[in-house]
């Protein structure tokens, strides 16, 4: 069984017992939550989409911990111009582990 689920504004392909980084969660490590923005849900009786989310579908996550992702740099740059600019970034993330996936 898998499920599309939509979370920070991304599109997730997962199955159960699943590793994932998604963007940040309000939650505590070792909590659990549900995710019901489920937009599609596939397995062997068939598959459900929902318009646009399955009414009363469910993906049930176990918050692994939180983090910030590798540094990226960011260079703006003009030749011969004497103009350069460097700035770096990292995002944070929560990794989330699913336990159990629910159709409506």
């Amino acid at each position: 069984m898998y499920a599309v689920i939509m979370t920070g504004g991304k599109q997730y392909r997962v199955t159960p017992g699943q590793t994932l980084k998604i963007e940040t969660l309000p939650a505590e490590a070792g909590s659990t939550v549900d995710l019901d923005k489920v937009l599609m849900v596939g397995g062997d009786e068939g598959i459900k989409v929902g318009a646009p989310y399955l009414t009363g579908g469910k993906v049930s996550v176990e918050v692994i911990g939180h983090g910030r992702g590798d540094k990226i740099r960011i260079v703006k740059f003009r030749r011969r111009k004497h103009y350069r600019k460097t700035q770096g970034h990292r995002q944070n993330y929560t990794e989330i582990k699913i336990t159990g996936i629910q159709a409506g």
